[in-house]
């Protein structure tokens, strides 16, 4: 059992105990963020009760929620991570500013606090440009900016090794049918976003809150969702801090690999347990990841052995997380 502490609120620190079935709980939902505490409580063999108490408890804690997120590209969007480099004075706000948005996510205050990490939808060139090109540099206090065009992502947060615990079997039991995306992008309305707006801060929403918001009947609410769901567009992931699960340590990576390996490299960073995150992207770095360890030791045996046993890797930058302002979804009520 892991003891953690976390802030839930500026003001206050709770200490949560996170056990084998906190942990059962947590790979679940991040099979099936919306699946039924029925079927999880039988999946992990206990109880509907403990089930949702336990939920209540982690989430009433700061340690876990469930969100909804959609996925902008089969929206029309483009995904980029970006790179900026602050004077100290002002990394916090300007990080504060950014996870604020509505199209950030995975927004952290990097190595010294003078550089932030973040991945951006933007729906259009001009809002891209707008970000780019005019709102970021015109802060006097950045000094750099580096933005790479995501490509292609081979590892993703709700896949991470870190917090498997089910069977295979049990696995199955939870996986929702796989998305079965169009020919083109799909086209949100007005009560699709109202919607979306409030799983975006709870993903386990009811669907009489939802359909409340969009003055429509709760089977509205669900076959609008469901036919989201199926076209890939929403999908619903956990977030939680690694640390909650017994790796405090994350970094970012960047790593400049030869073109002709940078498919295979990709998927191979994908298999090894540190990394949730790995992408292909534009720039002279062409392979960005994030990997979490259960301590600085960890995290260097990681780098100079599990790393550097990629040939294709030519260069590899790495910047420890120092304070989390986001993760997927809405800010989180305190950095953690």
């Amino acid at each position: 059992m892991n003891t953690v502490s976390i802030a839930a609120s500026d003001a206050d620190a709770v200490a949560v105990a996170v056990d084998e079935v906190d942990r059962g709980l947590v790979h679940a939902l991040q099979i099936d963020g919306r699946a039924p505490f029925r079927t999880v409580a039988e999946v992990l063999g206990v109880s509907e009760n403990t089930v949702a108490r336990r939920y209540r408890r982690l989430r009433s804690a700061g340690v876990l929620r469930v969100v909804g997120v959609v996925n902008g590209v089969l929206l029309g969007s483009t995904s980029w991570t970006l790179r900026i480099q602050c004077t100290p004075d002002a990394a916090g706000a300007i990080a504060g500013a950014l996870a604020a948005r509505s199209d950030t996510s995975f927004v952290y205050l990097l190595s010294g606090g003078t550089e932030i990490s973040c991945n951006v939808q933007t729906p259009s060139a001009a809002e891209r440009d707008a970000l780019l090109l005019h709102k970021l540099p015109r802060t006097s206090r950045v000094t750099a900016v580096s933005a790479h065009l995501l490509l292609r992502a081979t590892a993703l947060p709700n896949d991470w090794a870190g917090s498997a615990r089910l069977s295979v079997e049990q696995v199955d039991r939870l996986r929702p049918a796989p998305p079965s995306p169009g020919d083109g992008p799909v086209v949100l309305d007005d009560q699709d976003r109202a919607m979306l707006k409030i799983l975006l801060r709870d993903g386990r929403a009811g669907y009489t809150e939802l359909a409340a918001a969009v003055g429509g009947a709760d089977s509205t609410a669900k076959r609008r969702l469901d036919a989201l769901r199926r076209a890939g567009v929403l999908t619903y992931a956990v977030d939680i801090a690694p640390a909650a699960l017994g790796f405090p340590t994350e970094a970012r990576l960047w790593m400049s690999v030869r073109p002709s390996k940078l498919s295979d490299a990709a998927h191979e960073l994908a298999g090894h347990p540190e990394v949730s995150f790995a992408a292909m992207t534009t720039g002279p770095s062409n392979l960005v990841a994030a990997v979490n360890c259960r301590s600085a030791d960890d995290l260097c045996r990681y780098l100079t052995e599990r790393v550097a046993a990629l040939d294709a890797v030519r260069s590899l930058e790495t910047a420890p997380v120092i304070r989390t302002l986001k993760r997927t979804g809405s800010c989180l009520p305190a950095a953690r």
